[in-house]
């Protein structure tokens, strides 16, 4: 979580502040990048480019979370002298992304960062910003992969999906139904945090925790307000609902504040502290997890700048120097984690304020 992050050591900022100050121009990076989609390697010496022109394109455009991960993004690239923005839609369909991501082609974007409502659906043009040496980073929600370069993962996919599992069995004495109360049902992140649990629910030991639905509020807090009410009413004997969205947990907590359900219905997932705090302190939910967004969006900044200034190109094995996080590695399949989740609960939610 961010206050280990934050323990990594002040030289990093230094060190890549102190690069970025002797900049190369934006075409010395363009050229770098066709270089490198030839077969050409990184440098892993090379300064951050100046002027660079970065674009955040959320899920949808009104929702807290991801609010939260692009302003951080966006004041990370201040730190290294880039122009970066949130542009996006205002609903989460599979689709709507895709007139964006045309614009910031037109537009002659450095990098555009994407959070994927649909694996498949942003690939097309997506390609087409890669063959125009526009670098393409997924972030929280990931595309397919030959759709980009990167992908900031806020943790562990299977970690997060097993976690879920192992946390709400533990406070329902791992027996009684449950249901999983999702986003989209195109979400990349959603559905593989999903396919975990489900596997995880294979072990024997949980032979008597039986998952009985996944419903999906399309991460509108209306609608996730009322999946949770026609989940509990279709399902009498639910003991436990997880909610693996910001906009859904708190959108069910809200429900099952003000309803006998409280203090009979576990709720559990992931969330914010500052969205969860009054359902932690009434007693309507007892825990749940989450990873700083803020240090999602500054590790998101910082890698399409390295991509974007020819420091690395996606490879696996890949190091490149992230502010104030420190070093991070590029994993298989251009994947670059976070960190490990934190999970909150009355005694440690006051610390946290986002």
């Amino acid at each position: 979580m961010s206050r280990t992050l934050a323990a990594t050591a002040a030289a990093c900022l230094l060190a890549v502040t102190a690069a970025g100050c002797g900049g190369t121009t934006k075409d010395d990076a363009k050229d770098d990048r066709a270089g490198q989609k030839s077969g050409a390697t990184a440098d892993p010496d090379a300064p951050l480019a100046k002027g660079l022109k970065l674009a955040f394109l959320p899920k949808q455009i009104n929702n807290p979370y991801e609010k939260i991960v692009d302003d951080a993004g966006i004041a990370a690239a201040g730190e290294f002298g880039a122009d970066a923005k949130e542009v996006g839609p205002s609903d989460a369909k599979a689709s709507s992304q895709v007139s964006y991501i045309n614009t910031l082609i037109q537009q002659k974007q450095d990098a555009i960062l994407i959070a994927a409502n649909d694996p498949n659906a942003v690939c097309g043009p997506l390609k087409r910003a890669m063959e125009q040496d526009i670098n393409v980073v997924a972030y929280d929600s990931d595309t397919a992969k030959d759709c980009r370069q990167l992908f900031i993962n806020q943790a562990s996919s299977e970690e997060i999906g097993r976690s879920q599992i192992r946390h709400i069995a533990e406070q329902l004495g791992y027996k009684g139904e449950i249901a999983i109360l999702s986003a989209t049902q195109n979400a990349t992140n959603q559905n593989t945090w999903i396919d975990f649990m489900k596997d995880e629910l294979k072990d024997p030991k949980y032979k008597d925790l039986k998952l009985v639905k996944v419903a999906y509020g399309d991460d509108d807090d209306q609608k996730s307000f009322q999946e949770t009410q026609g989940l509990l009413k279709a399902y009498p004997r639910l003991k436990g609902i997880i909610s693996p969205t910001t906009v859904g947990i708190a959108a069910a907590a809200r429900y099952i504040s003000s309803s006998s359900y409280k203090g009979k219905v576990v709720l559990n997932g992931l969330g914010t502290p500052n969205q969860m705090r009054a359902f932690v302190k009434d007693g309507t939910v007892e825990q749940f997890a989450l990873w700083d967004p803020k240090d999602l969006g500054y590790l998101g900044a910082y890698a399409a700048a390295a991509l974007a200034s020819g420091q690395i190109t996606g490879a696996e094995g890949e190091k490149f120097k992230a502010g104030k996080l420190g070093e991070y590695t590029v994993g298989a399949d251009g994947e670059v984690i976070l960190g490990p989740p934190t999970v909150f609960d009355k005694d440690n939610i006051d610390e946290y304020d986002f």
